[in-house]
C-alpha cells in the first residue's frame, strides 16, 4: 500500500489513512467492525468460519448464518476499500478459515501492544524494557472497544486491561528506583482516567506527590478518595492507601527539602486563603493534638468552642431546617472568624471551634457575636442557637 493507515481498537474502531480524517468504523457497521476486531486479534491465526458463526452470532437464529457471515465479509471488505483502496485485502480467507492479513503501512495499535508485551516476557536489560513498556502506557488510550456482539468480548477487554494496569506497575517500579517521582506522576496520572478505582495507582500518585513536597496536593486527593469512598457505588479504600496517606506526617523528614521554594509555596498559600480554617473532622482531630502539644510545650492558651442548632422553643428541627441553618451559621462564620481558627463540623447539628490566643472573656465574646448574628439571619424563632466555651485540655480531657 502507498499509504500510511492506523487503525485503532481502543476505545473506538477508528481507521485513518495518512493525516486524514478519522473514520469510526463502528458507525458505519457496528457488526462488521466487531469481525474485524475479532479477526485482529486472533494475531494470524485463522478462525473457521463455525467458530466465528459461534462468536458473532450467539443470540442470533438465522436460518443460513454461513451465507450471513460471507455476506458480512464481503461487505467488511468493500467498507475497508472505500476507506483506502487495497485495505479490505487485510481480511484475507484461506487455510480453513478467515485471518487478518496485516499488509505494509497498515498500523494497528493493539497488536502493537502486543508485540510489546510478548518482547517483555524475555529477560531484557532495563533500558529495553523501560522503551517497551513506555510504548505499552502512552500506546494504551482507552479500553479495548467492546459491541457486545463477541461472546468473549468482555474477557478480552479485562485480559488487555490487566496486561496494561501491570505495564504501568513495572514502569514505575523502574522509574521509582531512578526517583524520576514527576515521571510516575505523569504515568499514574494518565492510568487513572483508564481506571479511576485502582488502589495501586492512587497511592502511587500520592506517594509521588509527597515526594516533590506536595505535601497539600496529595492530602486534597486523599480526601477527595475519601469523599467518593463515602458514595453507595464507591469501594472502600483499602489498608494500603490508607497507610499512604498515612505517611504524609512521616516523610517530610526524609526528603532532601529545599527551604526557599517551601517558605515560597506557604506564602502563596497563605495569601490564598481568607478567614478561619474549615477542615473535616479527622483533620480537626489531628489539628487538636498538635496544638495540645504546643500547650504544653509553650504554655499558651486555646479553646474550644461549639455551637449546637435546635429548633425553636424546643420544638424538632426538620432536615431542611437544619441544613439551611448549618450552611448560615458556617458562613457567618467563614466571614467572622480569624485565619487561626480551625472549624469543623462535628455532628450534623454542631459545629466545633478552636480558638487561639484568647482568653475566656473574649472567645465568649466572640462566641456571642456570631450567636447575634445568627439570630440576625434567622429571627423567626423556628431554628435557635447554644453555644458552650472552654479551654483546652479541660471538657475533652473529662470525655476521655
Amino acid at each position: 500500500m502507498q499509504h500510511q493507515v492506523a487503525i485503532c481498537l481502543l476505545g473506538d474502531i477508528t481507521v485513518r489513512v495518512d493525516d486524514g480524517d478519522v473514520v469510526r468504523l463502528t458507525a458505519k457497521s457496528r457488526m462488521g467492525a466487531s469481525l474485524m476486531e475479532f479477526l485482529i486479534l486472533q494475531r494470524g491465526q485463522p478462525v473457521p468460519g463455525a467458530r466465528l458463526i459461534r462468536e458473532l452470532w450467539t443470540d442470533r437464529s438465522g436460518r443460513n448464518p454461513e451465507n450471513a457471515l460471507k455476506t458480512m465479509v464481503s461487505r467488511l471488505r468493500s467498507m475497508l476499500h472505500d476507506i483506502c483502496v487495497g485495505l479490505g485485502d487485510c481480511v484475507a480467507c484461506g487455510a480453513g478459515g478467515y485471518y487478518w492479513q496485516p499488509l505494509p503501512g497498515v498500523r494497528v495499535d493493539v497488536l502493537e501492544m502486543l508485540g510489546c508485551l510478548d518482547q517483555l516476557r524475555a529477560d531484557l536489560p532495563p533500558q529495553q524494557k523501560r522503551g517497551l513498556l513506555e510504548q505499552v502506557t502512552a500506546g494504551y488510550k482507552s479500553d479495548l472497544y467492546h459491541s457486545g456482539d463477541i461472546s468473549n468480548g468482555a474477557a478480552l477487554v479485562g485480559y488487555l486491561h490487566k496486561e496494561y494496569l501491570d505495564a504501568v506497575y513495572a514502569l514505575v517500579d523502574l522509574m521509582r528506583g531512578a526517583q524520576e517521582w514527576e515521571g510516575i506522576y505523569q504515568v499514574c496520572r494518565r492510568a487513572l482516567e483508564i481506571d479511576d478505582a485502582d488502589e495501586r495507582l492512587h497511592m502511587e500518585t500520592m506517594n509521588a506527590m509527597m515526594r516533590m513536597n506536595r505535601m497539600g496536593d496529595a492530602m486534597k486527593e486523599y480526601r477527595r478518595l475519601v469523599r467518593q469512598g463515602r458514595k453507595e457505588d464507591a469501594p472502600a479504600q483499602g489498608q494500603q492507601l490508607q497507610a499512604s496517606v498515612q505517611n504524609l506526617a512521616e516523610t517530610g523528614n526524609q526528603l532532601r527539602l529545599n527551604l526557599d521554594t517551601i517558605c515560597q509555596e506557604l506564602r502563596e498559600r497563605d495569601r490564598e486563603r481568607q478567614g478561619p480554617f474549615f477542615c473535616d473532622y479527622a483533620a480537626f482531630k489531628e489539628i487538636y493534638n498538635i496544638q495540645m502539644r504546643n500547650l504544653e510545650r509553650l504554655g499558651s492558651t486555646m479553646f474550644l468552642g461549639v455551637m449546637i442548632v435546635t429548633g425553636g422553643a424546643d420544638s424538632e428541627i426538620s432536615s431542611v431546617s437544619r441544613e439551611s441553618a448549618m450552611a448560615g451559621l458556617q458562613e457567618i462564620l467563614r466571614h467572622n472568624l480569624r485565619k487561626g481558627d480551625i472549624v469543623t463540623r462535628f455532628a450534623p447539628d454542631i459545629v466545633a471551634m478552636l480558638l487561639p490566643t484568647v482568653n475566656y472573656s473574649t472567645g465568649s465574646m466572640v462566641m456571642e457575636r456570631i450567636e447575634r448574628l445568627f439570630f440576625q439571619e434567622y429571627p423567626s424563632g423556628g431554628v435557635t442557637l447554644h453555644h458552650r466555651i472552654s479551654p483546652l485540655g479541660t471538657v475533652m480531657d473529662q470525655g476521655d
